[in-house]
């Protein structure tokens, strides 16, 4: 697992084994996670199919118990982005962007309390993740992944198509102001907290 610079994302690129019958490769593997002080109890797998320029996010939930995701994509191309919305973290309202595409078999780790979103760089993209837990639409927040304090470089060759509530989200500050975004230090305790439980689990 690779760091991304924001504290709680990681990169992953798996070992991919070919032959003449096709190729095999373990896309998840939670021992992996656990090293980085990360654990993932799966609640729920979605899969999305996008047209291209299909712009998902930015999505976060509320911490506690906010929802993490491992985010891969198996066909197309996308452009994911992690968003720091942790008011009080020294990177707040920073991204970091990574293509995800069949050719790279890359995934990425979103830990509670980081925004995510994503766009379609193909037509027919499909993107599979997993999630820590189920949706809950009331816990579920947006914020606009156009606003320009963001600076998201989303591809100015690609029309970004937005679903109606995402088009309707606020933007960081307005999210800030509003008391919508996490709070750094929740979500850090949340994090240490959920480490410690899974030790005392497995002890």
């Amino acid at each position: 697992m690779d760091p991304l610079t924001i504290q709680g994302a990681y990169a992953f690129t798996p070992q991919v084994h070919d032959d003449e019958r096709g190729s095999f490769h373990e896309w998840f593997r939670q021992d992996h996670l656990e090293r980085t002080g990360h654990t993932f109890g799966l609640a729920q797998a979605n899969c999305s199919v996008s047209s291209k320029g299909v712009l998902r996010g930015v999505h976060f939930a509320d911490v506690p118990p906010g929802q993490a995701k491992y985010v891969t994509c198996v066909r197309g191309a996308i452009l994911d982005v992690v968003v720091d919305l942790r008011v009080g973290s020294p990177t707040f309202g920073r991204h970091e962007a990574v293509t995800l595409d069949p050719g790279n078999r890359r995934c990425l780790y979103i830990a509670e309390g980081l925004g995510h979103a994503f766009m379609a760089l193909t037509d027919d993209t499909m993107v599979m993740y997993l999630c820590s837990e189920p949706y809950a639409p009331r816990r579920e927040h947006g914020v606009h992944p156009l606003d320009a304090d963001l600076g998201i470089p989303w591809p100015s060759d690609v029309e970004p198509i937005l679903s109606p509530k995402d088009a309707a989200a606020p933007t960081l500050a307005e999210a800030e102001k509003s008391g919508l975004l996490p709070d750094y230090r929740t979500c850090l305790d949340f994090y240490a907290g959920r480490q410690d439980g899974q030790d005392g689990q497995d002890g």
